[in-house]
């Protein structure tokens, strides 16, 4: 147990200020004589020993009626380990712009607001805590050792902001299981290892805005199954490793607008995600591949300036979709005004920036091999919004790409199917070839004479009439059956024009069918 005739001047000062929660400052007033970063040099005048913080905290000297008890210390070098693990502390404190000698424990404690705003500290371990109030942090520098909140509870806010962690392998912040009631800010923060949130529950939101995440070639943030009302990821936030937000569950936002995610291999992992709102538009495209497959997102508003050139679309879901305005090198936004509107185009794929339909069919195409369901889902919306058209575009080009993984029988069967009636979703191709043929029939039958099948009887041969009674596969005009060739040639091509007007014909009821019954 300390006595107080073992105490420090500034020891002294801390305990006699600790029961009516004063705050002792140890600062000089020089800013570069006052940084933690160089705290090591702080003489005794400045030093107090970690034993006297926890025999502070702890209950000593908080007798004093009258006066909230609260430990508040600025500018002092902390000496010893601060090991308050599995301790129950009563008391707020905040030790602001002071230096650590070793790393802070507070495993398996319950507190109440704990402030190491400013200061330097080599390492921080809160796993199990319970803090019934705000962890502040903002603008200190945490080497050497990581920030470690594993299964934490927080009820207020965790504060991040300007914060710097170095961590001495993978993961600078160790968060998995986190239950937070308030936020995580943590804009501007810098680490050189990753942020590992895995289970964690933030209801009040992430916020990474202008964050940058260090991990190269590794995991930079790492939140599966996350439960978060908002993830922003934005205003220059820059991960350099990927960020995986597998079966994460974001109520209402997760933007990655102006972002920078330069993961290797695979850049965003978004698999079995479920989304309010999805913005993405990054400041360029991802160094790696997007994987999006399952994910379901509500609306989403993308840049197609923003892909990489791999994205894994298979079973991703969206209410609605459209793209957004991205900056240009000369400041125009793309689409913007000022673009005269029959010479915008997209740089990326060379298509008019006004057919929407293009576009998005370009997006689509990079998933890679064949997959029907981006192109059933992107279909399904254009018939939602009531354009039927747009929707057998691109299920036109849904079949023109499966074709591609087709043997070559397959390939020649399906060119044909598309350049007669394209696959039956323009069927109006299928009336252009049958009075195309109509039209060659009746000239080349006209030149020629046929033989009666019985002399002196059935209808007088007329050619435009035998040639439609040919191309009606259903019924007969009379004229097939008492007509028949001795030249070859006259005979093929009735042969051809029989079995054309079966795949027409039916090519064509099956279009009208179609447009009668709209989705």
């Amino acid at each position: 147990m300390l006595s107080y005739d073992e105490l420090t001047p500034p020891e002294r000062e801390l305990w006699d200020a600790f029961p009516e929660g004063r705050r002792v400052d140890l600062r000089t007033g020089t800013p570069e004589a006052d940084d933690p970063a160089a705290g090591a040099q702080w003489g005794p005048e400045r030093s107090v020993r970690a034993a006297v913080v926890a025999a502070l905290l702890l209950g000593a000297n908080d007798e004093r009626s009258g006066a909230v008890a609260a430990l508040l210390l600025t500018g002092a070098r902390i000496t010893g380990r601060l090991d308050l693990s599995g301790a129950e502390i009563r008391h707020a404190f905040s030790l602001d712009g002071c230096r650590f000698e070793e790393a802070v424990s507070m495993w398996g404690a319950s507190t109440r607001t704990i402030g190491l705003a400013n200061s330097w500290v080599p390492g921080i371990d809160a796993g199990l805590a319970r803090i019934e109030g705000a962890l502040d942090l903002r603008r200190s520098a945490i080497e050497g050792g990581s920030l470690t909140l594993v299964n934490a509870r927080v009820a207020g806010e965790l504060v991040l902001t300007d914060t710097r962690i170095s961590g001495p392998g993978e993961w600078a912040v160790l968060a998995g299981g986190l239950v937070m009631e308030g936020g995580v800010f943590a804009s501007q923060l810098t680490t050189h290892g990753g942020l590992r949130l895995p289970g964690a529950q933030l209801p009040r939101g992430l916020f990474l805005q202008g964050a940058r995440l260090e991990n190269p070639g590794g995991v930079a943030l790492a939140a599966g199954h996350v439960a978060a009302s908002t993830v922003d990821c934005s205003q220059g936030f820059t991960a350099q490793g990927a960020v995986r937000l597998r079966s994460a569950r974001i109520a209402d936002l997760l933007t990655f607008e102006g972002a920078h995610l330069n993961g290797y291999g695979t850049a965003l992992v978004c698999t079995a995600m479920q989304v309010g709102d999805f913005d993405f538009r990054p400041a360029e495209p991802p160094s790696g591949t997007v994987d999006l497959r399952s994910a379901q997102a509500s609306w989403c508003q993308d840049s197609e300036r923003g892909w990489p050139d791999e994205v894994l679309l298979e079973g991703f879901t969206y209410g609605s979709i459209r793209f957004g305005e991205t900056a240009c090198a000369d400041g125009v936004a793309a689409g913007g005004e000022g673009t005269p509107e029959g010479e915008r185009t997209s740089a990326r794929e060379g298509t008019p920036a006004g057919d929407e339909v293009a576009r998005r069919l370009a997006w689509i195409r990079r998933n890679p091999g064949y997959a029907p369901q981006p192109y059933e889902q992107l279909a399904g919306r254009y018939r939602q919004m009531g354009h039927d058209g747009d929707a057998r575009r691109v299920l036109l080009a849904k079949h023109r790409h499966r074709r591609r993984t087709l043997h070559p029988a397959g390939r020649v069967w399906g060119q044909l199917l598309d350049a007669t009636v394209g696959y039956g979703y323009r069927p109006w191709l299928a009336g252009l070839w049958l009075i195309a043929l109509a039209l060659l029939g009746t000239l080349v039958f006209g030149s020629h004479s046929p033989t009666p099948v019985k002399q002196g009887e059935g209808p007088p041969f007329q050619a435009f009439v035998y040639t439609l009674d040919l191309l009606i596969p259903i019924g007969g005009l009379g004229q097939r059956a008492g007509w028949y060739w001795t030249d070859s040639g006259p005979q093929w091509l009735a042969y051809v024009l029989i079995a054309a007007g079966w795949v027409l014909t039916t090519a064509v009821v099956a279009g009208v069918t179609r447009t009668l019954n709209k989705n």
